[in-house]
């Protein structure tokens, strides 16, 4: 498995290159969308846009919700 960590430099114009391995993996290598997102001490790289990260989120938390409902032994409580 590859590293995790990929470093890169930000020139004096605030400019990076994303690397090429991170480019292919992602299905940007032609050019595509990324959104940062600032959280405060650190930035979080989305490929595909934040769109594409919206629409995972909910897919993800609506499994994780379907699976909590089914996890409720009570059907009184399961639809509250």
């Amino acid at each position: 498995m590859q590293s995790p960590v990929v470093l890169a430099k930000v020139s004096n114009r605030g400019q990076t290159s994303l690397p090429a391995d991170l480019r292919h993996r992602w299905g940007i290598a032609d050019g595509g969308e990324i959104t940062f997102v600032d959280l405060g001490d650190a930035a979080l790289v989305l490929p595909g846009g934040i769109g594409l990260a919206k629409s995972e989120l909910r897919r993800v938390l609506l499994h994780r919700y379907e699976a909590g409902l089914a996890a409720i032994d009570d059907p009184e409580l399961a639809d509250q």
